[in-house]
């Protein structure tokens, strides 16, 4: 397997300290502080060793409370809260440092048959249509702050296509909407769970980002102060995120120094697998 698929599977799998708890350790991305799709990912983690194997998850619902330290491992508690004849139900509180910095509740539910439709994918190229390389071109990067450069200097355990092209250093006021196709750098094995954790840990880049989209900047902007408030999932239908997926994102508002985006991903043949919605903060600052 990939070494940085590698990485990342590892990093998801959790110590069990003791019935209910578990700890995971941490990864500098080159972001100013943990990842949120880390803590997303092994939240999940936690949460699906409590439950039956014949359950998945089918939503989940997240509160970033506090920066997480890329030094530290983090702790997660996990609450049994329902085990049903159709679903189970837990809460997950992420503890680094004595102090929360997360918590989120999760439902995983047994495969059943019902109602079944979709709204349809966007037209967009498909992604062997398009460049490979998600990060600026080596010029653009020398120019980008230290703590940029090195969040896109890192080996990273996904590609990313992007539909629309994004210029970090001199970005143009447009409308708030962007599609990206990702998958896996490798092939990952055949678990709906594992491709959903992985999904969860994925889906925590770009989105937040398209709530700048309409005001012409961007996150490697000094001024610009952002930060995940709460994240939100609910998985649909089977999906394999090593075989391409579209994520097709917008943001209908932004006020208060907060930004609101939400997006849904399709699989490649165009099966609606999955939506997701964010809020954080977006707020203006002084010039350093």
């Amino acid at each position: 397997m990939d070494q940085r698929l590698a990485d990342l599977l590892a990093l998801l799998e959790l110590e069990q300290l003791e019935v209910n708890l578990f700890r995971g350790e941490s990864r500098d991305i080159g972001s100013p502080q943990v990842f949120g799709g880390q803590v997303l990912g092994q939240a999940l983690s936690a949460a699906a060793r409590t439950v039956d194997s014949g359950r998945v998850v089918n939503s989940l619902h997240a509160y970033f409370l506090r920066r997480g330290d890329c030094n530290a491992p983090i702790v997660y508690q996990v609450d049994r809260s329902l085990d049903g004849h159709s679903f189970s139900n837990r809460r997950v509180v992420a503890i680094q440092h004595g102090q929360q910095i997360f918590n989120m509740a999760a439902s995983f539910q047994v495969a059943e048959q019902g109602f079944d439709h979709q709204i349809d994918m966007p037209a967009v190229p498909p992604p062997e249509e398009l460049s490979g390389n998600s990060a600026p071109p080596p010029q653009l990067l020398a120019r980008l702050p230290e703590r940029v450069r090195r969040f896109f200097e890192q080996p990273r355990p996904f590609e990313f296509r992007m539909v629309q092209p994004i210029d970090y250093l001199a970005p143009k006021r447009q409308l708030p909407v962007r599609q990206i196709w990702f998958r896996a750098v490798a092939e990952v094995p055949d678990d709906e769970m594992l491709h959903r954790r992985l999904l969860a840990y994925v889906s925590d880049f770009f989105l937040l980002d398209t709530t700048t989209l309409p005001h012409g900047t961007s996150f490697v902007r000094p001024s610009l102060v952002m930060a995940s408030i709460d994240h939100a999932m609910w998985f649909h239908r089977p999906l394999r995120v090593d075989d391409w997926l579209l994520y097709a994102m917008e943001s209908p508002s932004a006020s208060g120094a907060r930004g609101f985006a939400r997006a849904s991903v399709f699989s490649r043949d165009g099966r609606l697998v999955a939506s997701a919605a964010q809020e954080g903060l977006v707020r203006m600052v002084k010039e350093p």
